[in-house]
């Protein structure tokens, strides 16, 4: 498998500040920030799968514009695949009607542009060989992370989570983990916040890191523009030990 950071910023900014979006091979995103309007059209069409972690706008933003996009382009709908409470907040509070088209009824309810498919935690996806697992999140929404699984190597994704003794306990038993990308939304002196949000802070991220048993790369997302440098640096010396990197636009990963 191979995953590419289309966005990992947790706001806007510049060319480099994208919202949270990876591109998995060339056909399935997972979250759908605003790193996905630069991707270019004939990559856009491609997209058959959206794993969705949750509804906040910066995970979502695109899938509206990529489905009005390419709809028409395509022989299939395209899939989101969120769990249920975030398929309602996405059927209530986005493709309403109101705010965007109902893509599930466009051009016909019996051959749409838009399809959901629900999702539970610790059930497996399987889509061309290649595994997508739901994990807990704690957010202030219905959350979910992911773990992408090869079969060869394993990724995980968080996804926005505050302390989360759960995921560790799951992310423990991957014995071939390469790669764990993590959120810190905040800087230290913004603890409080962090908490009130379910975000996590660096100080925050190494007590969590601590849980961990693996020895994955560890990659740093959702930092906060305006403080990255200076969340970084509380990261690195809060959990010097495992070596964590901050995640950038363009990267990519094979496992």
């Amino acid at each position: 498998m191979r995953l590419r950071v289309l966005g990992c910023s947790g706001g806007i900014g510049g060319r480099h500040l994208r919202t949270t979006s990876f591109l998995v091979d060339s056909d399935v995103l997972i979250d759908a920030g605003s790193g996905v309007g630069d991707l270019s059209l004939a990559e856009l069409t491609q997209i058959d799968h959206i794993f969705v972690t949750h509804s906040h706008l910066d995970h979502v933003t695109s899938i509206p514009f990529l489905v009005d996009t390419v709809g028409g382009m395509r022989a299939r709908p395209i899939t989101v695949h969120a769990t249920g409470a975030t398929i309602e907040i996405l059927k209530n509070h986005l493709f309403n009607w109101a705010i965007w088209p109902d893509f599930t009824e466009i051009p016909s309810a019996e051959a749409p542009f838009l399809r959901y498919q629900e999702i539970e935690l610790g059930r497996t996806v399987t889509l061309g060989g290649r595994d997508f697992t739901p994990l807990p999140a704690i957010h202030t929404v219905p959350a979910v992370g992911y773990h992408l699984r090869s079969g060869t190597g394993s990724l995980v994704f968080s996804g926005d989570t505050g302390p989360n003794d759960e995921l560790w306990h799951i992310v423990n038993q991957i014995e071939n983990l390469r790669v764990l990308i993590i959120e810190t939304a905040f800087s230290n002196k913004e603890r409080q916040l962090a908490e009130v949000s379910k975000h996590l802070c660096p100080s925050m991220l190494a007590d969590e890191l601590a849980k961990l048993e693996r020895d994955p790369e560890i990659w740093i997302t959702h930092l906060k523009p305006g403080e990255i440098e200076l969340t970084m640096q509380e990261v690195e010396e809060c959990s010097a030990s495992r070596r964590p990197r901050m995640l950038q636009n363009g990267q990519t990963f094979e496992f």
